[in-house]
């Protein structure tokens, strides 16, 4: 499954940005989808994540709350709402997916969509 992340971009902190993944390939019905993000100098990291029929959702601690991951299987897309955006929300998102299984970490992913910036201002 090849996969398409955008919608970042540059927003001034307090600020709301959505991000889209838009998969081909294959059905995402199947996967459990997911965001990772990646700062400079830093691991990529958890965001959150999607269960193939989107009832499990669960995100890192630093943005409950905050972002919001949905999913439309009919347009095998996958959302990240971002609000409330803080400057250490600032990295480069990735879209991911994972084959039947839960996403437990960068590790356990199958495919890796190329990354769309987000920049937050201070």
């Amino acid at each position: 499954v090849q996969l398409q992340a955008f919608g970042g971009g540059f927003v001034q902190a307090g600020g709301s940005l959505r991000l889209s993944c838009a998969a081909s390939g294959r059905a995402i019905k199947n996967y459990n989808m997911g965001w990772f993000r990646q700062a400079p100098g830093k691991e990529r990291e958890f965001v959150a994540s999607i269960s193939s029929g989107g009832s499990s959702t669960p995100y890192a601690d630093s943005v409950k709350g905050r972002f919001t991951i949905s999913r439309d299987n009919a347009e095998n897309t996958v959302h990240l709402q971002m609000n409330s955006l803080k400057p250490e929300d600032a990295a480069v998102y990735y879209c991911a997916a994972r084959l039947l299984r839960a996403i437990l970490g960068a590790r356990s992913v199958d495919y890796w969509g190329k990354g769309t910036e987000v920049t937050v201002s201070s």
